[in-house]
């Protein structure tokens, strides 16, 4: 046989086979999605490769019902504590028990059965308290906020954004209106870090002292300067210096505001050294805590440690925003698999 002719065969022998090949995928693949799309046979349940009969899938069933009744945690509705005013609720957990029948039809029948859940909102939330003034997340809730109240001084705010970023956090920035319509694009800079932008009053004034259309118009030219300056959509009001009365929550909450203190001051306008407020807060930090800094130099070198410690307790750092929400942190999955 020529060296021609054998080559052709061999050539044809390949797309035989090939042919062969990309049939069987083919086949298989329709197999596959049959498979996949059978829910039913003879009386058995098919998921992947394991197969169960009605009375077995009943059977798991009734386990994982039995079991969700221990496993679920019940809400915490927000509330009006004498101390600390208004308290967020806090979302509770539930088995979700048909997600996690389905997980458990999909896994070996001798794996552990691995539990699905939900949250639940409390019936009472923050927002049906009525205004009162807020100093604290819920303190089942081990999350912490950053309140860096800004009326004057840029010098530190670089360095205390690259700190923020280099451990991948965010803080709420509560801006002075006046300072906020001279320095857009720093505020515009702060924005696109990802932190949270909330309003501080127009000029920094002692709102108790002012008239209750002058306390309007102070939270309102600031609300409107953040919408047309920065597109936000905003939920907090903190007072300059703390100084508040009723009147101010009230108007605050006319305007879809709620009203935010703090739990722990750094008290960083004094200058005092990085290392005492960094063991202030050691010694003061506790969950749903907001903590008031300023950008000084004193929060500009005392940052880095404030981070490293709230860390190093096990605290998650978030907005406000997201301290005082209802939602849970994602690993706060009490008796969970």
């Amino acid at each position: 046989m020529g060296v021609g002719m054998m080559m052709v065969r061999k050539a044809a022998v390949i797309a035989a086979s090939m042919l062969v090949v990309l049939a069987f995928v083919s086949i298989n693949d329709d197999i596959s999605q049959f498979l996949s799309s059978l829910k039913y046979d003879n009386n058995k349940t098919v998921y992947a490769e394991y197969s169960y009969s009605q009375s077995e899938r009943q059977r798991l069933l009734s386990m994982i019902s039995a079991e969700a009744e221990k496993r679920n945690i019940a809400p915490v509705d927000a509330r009006i504590d004498r101390v600390w005013r208004a308290i967020p609720g806090y979302n509770g957990l539930e088995v979700d028990i048909d997600k996690t029948l389905d997980a458990a039809l999909l896994a070996p029948p001798s794996q552990t059965i691995p539990y699905v859940y939900k949250e639940v909102e409390p019936k009472i939330m923050l927002t049906d308290l009525g205004p009162h003034p807020i100093f604290r997340g819920n303190p089942n809730k081990k999350m912490i906020s950053l309140m860096i109240n800004v009326a004057w001084g840029n010098e530190y705010i670089d360095s205390i954004l690259k700190t923020l970023k280099q451990e991948k956090v965010k803080a709420t920035f509560f801006l002075d209106g006046s300072w906020l319509s001279k320095n857009a694009d720093i505020a515009k800079q702060i924005q696109a870090e990802g932190h949270e932008m909330s309003n501080h009053a127009y000029t920094h004034p002692d709102m108790s002292a002012l008239s209750r259309e002058e306390q309007y118009n102070q939270i309102s030219k600031t609300e409107s300067l953040l919408k047309s300056s920065l597109n936000v959509n905003n939920k907090w009001f903190a007072p300059p210096s703390g100084s508040f009365n009723q009147a101010t929550v009230q108007i605050a909450e006319e305007q879809g505001l709620k009203t935010v203190l703090w739990t722990i001051d750094t008290i960083d306008w004094q200058k005092p050294p990085a290392e005492t407020i960094v063991r202030k807060i050691s010694a003061k930090i506790e969950p749903g805590a907001l903590i008031l800094m300023h950008p000084t130099v004193s929060t500009r070198d005392a940052l880095p440690s404030i981070i490293a410690t709230a860390k190093s307790k096990g605290y998650a750092i978030g907005t406000v925003s997201e301290t005082l929400s209802t939602k849970r942190l994602p690993l706060d999955v009490e008796g969970a698999d």
